[in-house]
């Protein structure tokens, strides 16, 4: 299968790349300047120039493949729901020039989304309240376009991890070294879903060759690890006190991240591991923490 893949030459991009390529499939990947299309070709990739400010470069691509995995966001929080009205442009740009063609497109969407303080599910639709409400817009026209001829998916994400990367914890890693402490907020009960970046790659490529229409699927390997767990192991490996913090002092401790720092937000992978005939096999998020590469840690 050909395939577009946008967000190619990121973090979890670039693992989806090397799973696809492993399998036989072959990679189109968006790239928006010169940098990007070098690291691609030196990957073995083709290359599309488009941009996410060019919704009508993302749908060339989807249409000239035979399917499309949608990785690509602006991470940029401080204009976290006007990127979230970008991203959902683009999709729909997409999703209508595979309007009828049967052909598979994954979006991807978050856990941190869910609605909290209970373990989520592929069953459960996407949150309609607070953060979560953009991108489960997102979810919900994907939905819509799985009825109309589009073996239209979601695939969503955890925290994502390597010894180098670990999704938003790599934010709080950086507000740990400016503010010389590890917190966490309240009793560091809240817990995050997490999966190695290997495992997540191969539900992306698995969902490609035999997911369903309208189908949602969870990247998880860890359903929840608390975040008392998480400053610990930041605190050990950058050697700084770790304590708790109030949810009135987390905004100005953590910036944008305190909308998502104490968010109680398990997630479970049963039903992805048992359709996709998926099983995580990487190492954990606190492993993966403690063995951190010195220049990141």
């Amino acid at each position: 299968m050909r395939v577009f893949l946008t967000g190619a030459s990121g973090f979890i991009g670039s693992a989806v790349i090397a799973e696809l390529k492993a399998h036989g499939h072959e990679v189109l990947g968006l790239a928006r300047n010169d940098e990007n299309a070098a690291k691609l070709k030196a990957a073995g990739v083709a290359v599309h120039r488009g941009d996410l400010s060019e919704p009508e470069t993302l749908a060339a691509g989807a249409a000239a493949c035979d399917g499309t995995i949608h990785c690509a966001f602006i991470h940029d929080f401080s204009k976290f729901m006007e990127n979230i009205a970008i991203d959902r442009t683009n999709v729909e740009a997409m999703l209508k020039a595979l309007e009828g063609s049967g052909k598979p497109f994954i979006l991807t969407s978050g856990t941190l989304m869910a609605d909290p303080d209970r373990e989520a599910t592929e069953e459960d639709g996407p949150s309609t309240e607070g953060a979560g409400a953009g991108r489960g817009a997102t979810e919900l026209l994907v939905e819509d376009y799985a009825k109309r001829g589009v073996r239209a998916m979601i695939v969503r994400l955890p925290q994502v991890h390597d010894t180098e990367k670990a999704g938003l914890i790599s934010y709080a890693i950086e507000v740990a070294k400016e503010k010389g402490v590890s917190a966490y907020v309240g009793d560091g009960s809240a817990r995050w879903a997490a999966a190695a970046v290997g495992d997540v790659a191969k539900v992306y490529r698995l969902a490609l060759e035999k997911g369903v229409a309208g189908a949602r699927y969870h990247a998880v390997g860890e359903s929840g690890v608390t975040m008392r767990d998480v400053a610990e192991a930041v605190g050990k490996r950058l050697g700084l006190p770790v304590k708790s913090i109030t949810p009135e002092e987390a905004p100005a401790h953590f910036g944008f991240l305190a909308m998502f720092a104490g968010r109680d937000a398990p997630t479970s992978s049963k039903l992805t591991q048992e359709r996709l005939g998926w099983t995580p096999t990487g190492p954990s998020l606190i492993a993966d923490l403690e063995q951190r590469q010195p220049a990141n840690a």
